[in-house]
């Protein structure tokens, strides 16, 4: 609600889950949730740790560079790197104000973390399946 003062808007709230006016917020959320929140998580547990936000703000950027932003988006049809030139191009200025922004949170130096793949050849599903006779 800070920056929405000093920005001049008014947040408005919606209704969850209607995608006349919010398909394309909810969308990136499952999107965020599935490619991103998903697999550290599971990584994290694996190392026998929590999740916690300092976690996942400190790799978000990585995820923006290599992941969300290199794919090639369903609508645009073009990865989104190669679009926010001319939509920068597009946009207005911001006003011109200050905002006091919250002191950044001290995060513990990070031990690395396991990148053992949660994915198995597919002869080990297959043999799964199979009945014996």
């Amino acid at each position: 609600m800070h920056v929405a003062e000093k920005y001049a808007f008014t947040p408005k709230v919606c209704r969850p889950y209607r995608a006349k006016t919010k398909g394309k917020v909810e969308r990136f959320n499952h999107y965020l949730k599935n490619s991103f929140i998903v697999p550290l998580t599971v990584t994290f547990r694996q190392a026998g740790l929590v999740l916690d936000v300092p976690a996942a703000n400190a790799r978000i950027g990585e995820w923006l560079v290599t992941v969300a932003n290199t794919r090639v988006h369903g609508t645009t049809g073009v990865p989104p790197e190669q679009r926010m030139p001319r939509e920068r191009a597009a946009l207005l200025p911001l006003p011109k104000v200050t905002l006091a922004l919250p002191a950044p949170v001290p995060t513990l130096k990070q031990r690395p973390l396991p990148t053992e793949s949660l994915q198995h050849p597919l002869a080990t599903y297959q043999a799964l399946l199979e009945v014996p006779a």
